[in-house]
């Protein structure tokens, strides 16, 4: 026996499946409706067709216009096109960056990288429960930040940092305002208006689609962003990101994107009955006689029961 059918995946927080739906979507354009999106002819034009759809899938779920998306290799990508390019167009205004610890090292080797060309980076610590502490992000905002890069979810401990207060600091400096959304994307609501995000990174392995396609959000209403390309060649997607569009994963994105804002309830409602389950056969069970530890707090044994009637309410 494969030693693959006696162990259970537990780790979909790196990467998941591809959801069979999504992989329905993009096969006709691995096979038959392969031609590029940006060509003339009618095989061309249906290719660009589903870009354009998929494009609208991924900006709903997140509350953009379709204008402000996009396409990316993943998240990667997507946070050195939004890091280095605030920093090269934004650097008369200053070459301050603040970030946080524990972001992806995707964000942190980014910076840096930027340290090494002269741009001054600070680090902000996170407390005990994973967040930063908005006052010493106040203290460390100066008049030449340009920008407040912080993770919404973060990858390793699911904690959710408060991105409306951070967004609200960022903008009193002039600063903008940067998250690197891959964990909480199709998880959580997220609103880039309602959230006041200036640039929002994301990718769709994640979401139940394949690897190597993500998208990056720009706003480009009430405040525009004005960032430059990464990768010249053609002048693909607005300019922002040359390169012939990978219109199957495109597709697969967009259509993960709508499955997972359609689904995001009852996904949120089976994970949380599944935690509990985890919750009271292996910590619940494993309550001594006099104390234990749950989440960190020490239990007395008749806890136990109390715990119980709290996860039956």
């Amino acid at each position: 026996m494969d030693i693959k059918d006696q162990i259970i995946y537990l780790d979909n927080n790196a990467t998941t499946p591809v959801d069979e739906r999504v992989l329905a979507a993009m096969m006709p354009f691995l096979t038959t409706n392969y031609a590029n999106a940006n060509s003339t002819h009618l095989f061309g034009v249906g290719a660009y067709e589903a870009v354009k759809t998929a494009r609208n899938q991924v900006a709903n779920l997140i509350g953009a216009e379709a204008y402000e998306i996009i396409f990316t290799s993943g998240s990667t990508e997507a946070i050195n096109l939004a890091i280095k390019g605030v920093a090269e167009n934004y650097s008369a205004k200053g070459k301050h960056i603040i970030t946080v610890a524990t972001e992806h090292t995707a964000v942190l080797d980014t910076c840096h990288y930027l340290e090494t060309k002269g741009f001054e980076v600070t680090y902000l610590p996170v407390m005990p429960d994973g967040l930063i502490e908005l006052s010493v992000l106040k203290n460390a905002l100066r008049k030449d930040t340009i920008l407040v890069s912080v993770m919404m979810a973060n990858n390793e401990t699911g904690v959710i940092q408060p991105i409306t207060e951070i967004a609200e600091l960022s903008h009193s400096v002039g600063a903008l305002f940067m998250t690197d959304a891959t964990q909480a994307i199709g998880k959580i609501p997220v609103d880039v208006d309602s959230l006041s995000i200036d640039l929002l990174c994301m990718s769709g392995h994640k979401i139940y689609a394949p690897k190597g396609i993500g998208a990056l959000y720009i706003r480009q209403r009430n405040n525009r962003i004005k960032i430059p390309a990464l990768i010249h060649g053609g002048g693909h997607e607005r300019g922002f990101r040359s390169g012939t569009l990978n219109v199957p994963g495109i597709v697969a994105l967009g259509s993960a994107c709508a499955l997972a804002q359609k689904e995001m309830i009852k996904n949120a409602e089976h994970i949380l009955a599944l935690s509990l389950q985890t919750i009271h056969r292996v910590l619940i069970n494993s309550i001594r006689e006099n104390y234990d530890v749950i989440n960190g707090y020490q239990i007395p044994g008749v806890g136990k029961m109390v715990f119980e009637n709290k996860l039956k309410n």
